[in-house]
This record gives structure tokens, C-alpha cells and sequence, in this order.
């Protein structure tokens, strides 16, 4: 009998939930494992290959400094198939720079080079796969304004105005086994809006 499928949540901190592996570098209430993910190309995470289930993020990624081994080793002890939620702030964003503990911007563009078909334009020895099912923007209807029901505008400032969108969350499909580096296409994705007043 194999042993059961782990959700990971991961980076818990105060927010540990009840039928989740909770995962954070440091001891508190409901934590189950305390790791450091900055050490994921030295040390694994302790859960076996293939364990995972489902994965939630909010707001880590942009706390990691070596993202990469870390994207590689969640790969490594998901199944095919295993969904990892991660919201994050918007490249864009005063919440993006403002912390002085976050290390990087994030944007769809970056979430792509998590799959290997991006990897026809580089190669930084990761082996992680990950496709982007969706993406949802979280935005404020004021800053949206008059384009609150035009999706293609919107997409378009969102890429060149700041602070447009307040939080952004990126659903993505772990691919077993990895694709060969640069093959394959990258799927189109849906963007979803959530207009907050």
C-alpha cells in the first residue's frame, strides 16, 4: 500500500491549515517541518519524490533569493499533475519593492521560465517543469476605471502603469517528467480579473 498524497503549504507562518503539510523556516503554532527553502540546491526538502499533491504559496516567491533550486526541488517531490498556487505581488507594484525583504519582482513573464520550453532562449542547469494554468490579477476598480470591461486594454496597461494590480495569483501544473530543455510549446493561459473596491 503506498503511503497518501501531502498538500505542502508552504511558508505557512501563523497561517497553518488543518489537512496540510505546513512548511516554514521557523518553529511556530502548527508548522509540521522547519526548512529553509533558500537551501533547496544544497538540501532536501524532507518529503519523498513524488508525494505531493498540491502546493500553496502566498506570498514566498518573491522572498526567495535562489528560486530556481527551490521551483527544482517543489518539482522534484511533486506528482504529474500537482497543482501549486502561489500568489505573490505584481512586478509592478509599490508591494512589490516596498518590503525590504522581498528579492525579486514578479511577473507572468518570469513565472514562465519555471517550464522547461522557455529554456530554447536560456539554460541555468534547472530541471523543474511547471505549466501556468491561469492567472488571476487582483485589481482596483478605480485604478481600472473605464476599462474594467475591456480584458486586452487592461492586459496592456498592466504591463506598462504602476500599481494597477494589487496581488497576483499564478496556478500552475507541475509536468512529469520534465520536458527536454526548449521543446514544446508554452500553452496560451486565461487571465481572470477579481475587481476590488
Amino acid at each position: 500500500m503506498s503511503d497518501p498524497l501531502h498538500k505542502l503549504n508552504i511558508g505557512c507562518g501563523t497561517s497553518a491549515m488543518d489537512g496540510w503539510v505546513n512548511l516554514d523556516m521557523y518553529e511556530a503554532p502548527g508548522v509540521d517541518i522547519v526548512y529553509d527553502l533558500e537551501t533547496c540546491g544544497t538540501t532536501k526538502l524532507p518529503l519523498p519524490d513524488n508525494s505531493v499533491s498540491e502546493f500553496k504559496a502566498s506570498h514566498v516567491l518573491e522572498h526567495i533569493q535562489n528560486i530556481l533550486p527551490m521551483m527544482e526541488e517543489l518539482h522534484r517531490v511533486a506528482v504529474d499533475g500537482a497543482l501549486l498556487v502561489a500568489a505573490m505581488p505584481h512586478i509592478g507594484s509599490d508591494g512589490a519593492w516596498g518590503d525590504p525583504t522581498h528579492k525579486r519582482g514578479m511577473s507572468v513573464f518570469g513565472l514562465r521560465y519555471f517550464g522547461q520550453p522557455t529554456y530554447k532562449f536560456a539554460d541555468y542547469g534547472y530541471r523543474g517543469d511547471w505549466n501556468v494554468e491561469k492567472v488571476r490579477y487582483k485589481i482596483d476598480r478605480s485604478r481600472a476605471g473605464e476599462d474594467v470591461n475591456n480584458a486586452p486594454r487592461l492586459l496592456e496597461r498592466i504591463d506598462i502603469e504602476r500599481n494597477i494590480v494589487r496581488e497576483m495569483v499564478a496556478h500552475m501544473r507541475a509536468v512529469k517528467p520534465a520536458r527536454p530543455r526548449g521543446e514544446g510549446a508554452f500553452p496560451r493561459f486565461p487571465y481572470e480579473f477579481q475587481f476590488v473596491d
